[in-house]
């Protein structure tokens, strides 16, 4: 099956079992997002970038349920389904269980685009004790959140120098373009001392039980303050970029609102 004949289906408002007045479109690299009426589905491309890999049925079924589980933590009211979408005997593209299954979509409750915090910050429209409630959501959900085993093994200093390893990798191709050789050569150099020079210190984070299950992928983009505050879109396909210091949680909400002048 190819992408266009599931787009052509879901754009379609009578795919829905509830009312869909129009049926918008919302493509990332690795996701399809259809807004339809209330709710919104997400379907998983079949795509292999090494970070992540969902190239079979098997697989994206799979990391459907751990994103459906995982968000659950921080938007439990969001994330409501895993559903199949099956293609009947007379061959129509069909939500639900009648025919064989040939892809899965997550089912969650469309968020208000208003109360974004993104677009609130942009209006100016966001108080310092509204932010300071943000911060204790996600404060209150590190204290809960899984630790030990294999979230320190994976969590470590091991892998943070492998993401960041991986990181100046795939930058390579843009010296000259996006960043100056110069600046590339003093980030690399920075960051390879950092771990050198504080290996004790980031040890010492891990035999504290800083290192948790955490989201992976907290911004500005990620936080909706709808009648409570909703965190959503964690990182579900691969363990490496969510089991990490809460620091570096906090550090890269931290970063997003610098980076956006707040």
């Amino acid at each position: 099956m190819t992408n266009e004949s599931l787009i052509e289906a879901m754009r379609d408002q009578a795919f829905y079992p509830h009312s869909a007045d129009a049926v918008e479109l919302i493509q990332t690299h690795i996701s399809m997002i259809f807004l339809a009426g209330d709710f919104a589905y997400k379907v998983k491309k079949a795509v292999d970038f090494g970070f992540l890999d969902f190239t079979t049925l098997e697989k994206r079924l799979f990391f459907c349920k751990e994103e459906l589980r995982l968000n659950r933590r921080l938007a439990p009211q969001m994330y409501l389904d895993v559903m199949p979408i099956c293609r009947d005997d007379r061959g129509r593209i069909r939500l639900g269980e009648e025919g064989g299954i040939i892809e899965y979509a997550v089912k969650m409750r469309r968020l208000p685009a208003h109360r974004m915090l993104k677009r609130l910050l942009a209006a100016g429209q966001i108080e310092p004790s509204v932010m300071k409630a943000v911060a204790e959501k996600v404060a209150r959900f590190h204290e809960e959140a899984a630790t030990g085993g294999e979230i320190d093994r994976i969590g470590g200093v091991d892998t943070v120098r492998k993401n960041i390893e991986e990181n100046f990798s795939q930058t390579a191709p843009y010296i000259g373009r996006t960043i100056t050789n110069a600046r590339y050569r003093f980030l690399k150099s920075y960051a390879a001392g950092f771990l050198q020079e504080r290996r004790a210190l980031l040890d010492s984070r891990i035999a504290g039980g800083r290192i948790r299950d955490c989201h992976g992928d907290l911004h500005v983009e990620h936080i909706c303050l709808a009648e409570e505050i909703l965190i959503f879109d964690c990182i579900e396909f691969n363990k490496r970029f969510r089991y990490e210091d809460v620091a570096a949680e906090a550090a890269f909400l931290a970063m997003d609102l610098d980076f956006s002048g707040h």
